[in-house]
């Protein structure tokens, strides 16, 4: 079929071009045809020259037109084009281009920016010199889609899919050719735990090998033999040790590739934990890494971390392990979890919720110590603080359902669920609630060693203060307090129906208006006559 007529490639006809381009953007036959012509009648690398020209002249004007051109002509989303846009000739002028948005006051500095994305060849020696090429191609096209890629509220569904697919298409090629080479892996895994590597070069490696695991984890076919090339290379004691570096980008690209590995293949990670766990008698293992990441991190502006409660709640769920051991050694690991793993974990929180903490208040205890590898000091009821807490018994309210026979024997041994407590004196209202949904999820298995220990202990006595603190106001802290009451009185969970009258009937007489605690009396009392007619 006839092909769309270009005019001729000149500075005084820039408009008549910039016009077509944009013209042809609704019409997929015409679309098809532009790119056609363009390809055929080599029109990019002409387009290009006059660039040069009008950047030389600074003719302002013409390169707003070009810009535009040269958008457009991407937008045609078309894969022929892209080989010629994205080659050694003619990427800079491309992104050239696209430093001078009409839009902007400046123009950006695309191409110094493009020309840093190559550092990475620097760092891994490549030999392969196709293989080369095609990463240099690869950088280049993912730059530019972040360049050209508008608000996802400004296109349709499938924008720039051509372009997409060249670039996955091209990272699959990059992935099989590296994975041919048996020397860049160990390469790669050499000189990020070599202490002669420096810093910097030890981050850009970490950024490559994070994005060399993401995309390679996404393709279900190559997963198995990647994984199995990782395990030969020693993969994860690799990984334990970059976690546990005092570089703060290092540390992270870890993370972020443990969690990659947590997300597609969790049974790798669960049988070299279980493995640690039973050769292993130090303290320099995988999950320690990883709480110690939770609790102390340096950064000034962490806080509870999602991503490391999420790795650590893969590794010691029992539900997950079932795949790969069987119900004896999941509970011989959750019984050197509990004897090495989880006092970590609550060593903060035991050390804030000391006696002194919670008899002299606030104000006058100041700093807690929290003796692990590397000793740290967390002061106490900062916003820090409290967000490392809540992040700790958010971690064992997870414990409290999963791990019901040996957390029961941790919490009562280490009467904890009494330190939880403490923290509703918090002035971080969240962190109250924290403490309380600990208490909440344990009073919810409805289980009788959990109901005799808080009777025993008197526990209810901070829940009935923070009702009372709040009788005359409308907040989270005062609503999850009742709902706790009156899951108690739905579920008729006598024993500590009879705890909550029979202790603190005369404090609640306050709030008696309350329809709960009216509802507990009567239930209550409805026992107290069961029985007297069951005696007489």
């Amino acid at each position: 079929s006839h092909l769309v007529d270009l005019p001729t490639c000149e500075l005084q006809r820039l408009g008549e071009i910039a016009e077509l381009v944009t013209s042809v953007r609704l019409s997929r036959i015409r679309k098809e045809k532009l790119a056609l012509a363009l390809k055929n009648e080599d029109y990019i690398p002409k387009l290009l020259q006059l660039f040069q020209v009008c950047e030389s002249v600074k003719n302002t004007e013409g390169l707003h037109l070009l810009f535009d051109i040269v958008r457009g002509i991407l937008y045609l989303d078309k894969a022929i084009l892209f080989e010629v846009m994205f080659s050694d000739e003619c990427v800079l002028g491309v992104v050239g281009c696209l430093e001078y948005d009409p839009c902007l006051a400046q123009p950006e500095q695309h191409r110094e920016s493009l020309t840093k994305t190559t550092k990475l060849q620097e760092v891994i020696p490549i030999r392969n010199p196709e293989l080369r090429k095609k990463i240099r191609q690869t950088s280049r096209a993912l730059y530019i889609q972040a360049i050209i890629m508008p608000n996802p509220s400004d296109f349709e569904e499938g924008f720039l899919s051509t372009l997409n697919s060249f670039i996955s298409s091209s990272k699959e090629e990059i992935l099989h050719g590296l994975q041919k080479d048996e020397a860049f892996l160990p390469e790669v895994f050499g000189q990020l735990t070599n202490e002669a590597t420096a810093g910097e070069q030890r981050c850009e490696l970490m950024k490559f090998f994070k994005e060399f695991c993401a995309f390679s984890f996404t393709l279900p076919e190559k997963r198995d033999e990647f994984l199995q090339t990782l395990g030969k290379l020693g993969f994860l004691p690799t990984l334990e040790i970059l976690m546990g570096m005092d570089d703060l980008q290092v540390r992270s690209a870890a993370t972020d590739i443990l969690s990659y590995l947590v997300e597609f293949s969790p049974t790798t990670v669960q049988e070299f934990v279980m493995q640690e766990a039973r050769q292993s008698e130090n303290d320099t293992q995988l999950i320690t890494e990883v709480i110690e990441q939770m609790i102390c991190s340096p950064d000034p502006k962490f806080g509870g971390d999602n991503q490391l409660m999420d790795i650590l709640c893969a590794l010691i769920d029992p539900k997950k392990m079932l795949a790969i051991a069987s119900n004896l050694k999941i509970f011989e690991f959750l019984n050197v979890c509990y004897d090495r793993y989880i006092p970590v974990l609550t060593a903060p929180l035991l050390a804030d919720t000391s006696e002194e903490w919670y008899e002299i208040g606030n104000d006058n205890f100041n700093f807690f110590p929290f003796e692990g590898p590397d000793t740290l000091i967390f002061p106490v009821d900062n916003y820090q603080t409290a967000e490392v807490l809540a992040s700790i018994l958010e971690m064992l309210c997870f414990c409290v359902e999963r791990h019901k026979y040996h957390m029961k024997i941790y919490i009562t041994k280490k009467d904890l669920l009494r330190r939880t407590l403490a923290l509703m004196k918090s002035k971080h209202k969240f962190l109250a609630l924290c403490a309380l949904r600990f208490m909440r999820r344990m009073i919810g298995l409805k289980d009788k060693l959990y109901n005799r220990y808080i009777a025993r202990g008197n526990l209810f006595e901070p829940v009935v203060n923070a009702v009372l603190d709040n009788r005359n106001r409308c907040n989270l802290l005062k609503s999850a307090s009742m709902e706790l009451f009156e899951f108690i009185r739905k579920e008729n969970i006598q024993f500590l129906i009879a705890h909550i009258v029979e202790n603190f009937s005369d404090a609640l007489e306050s709030v008696k208006h309350i329809h709960t605690f009216q509802g507990l009396k009567t239930k209550y009392d409805q026992r107290k006559d069961r029985q007297k007619k069951k005696l007489n």
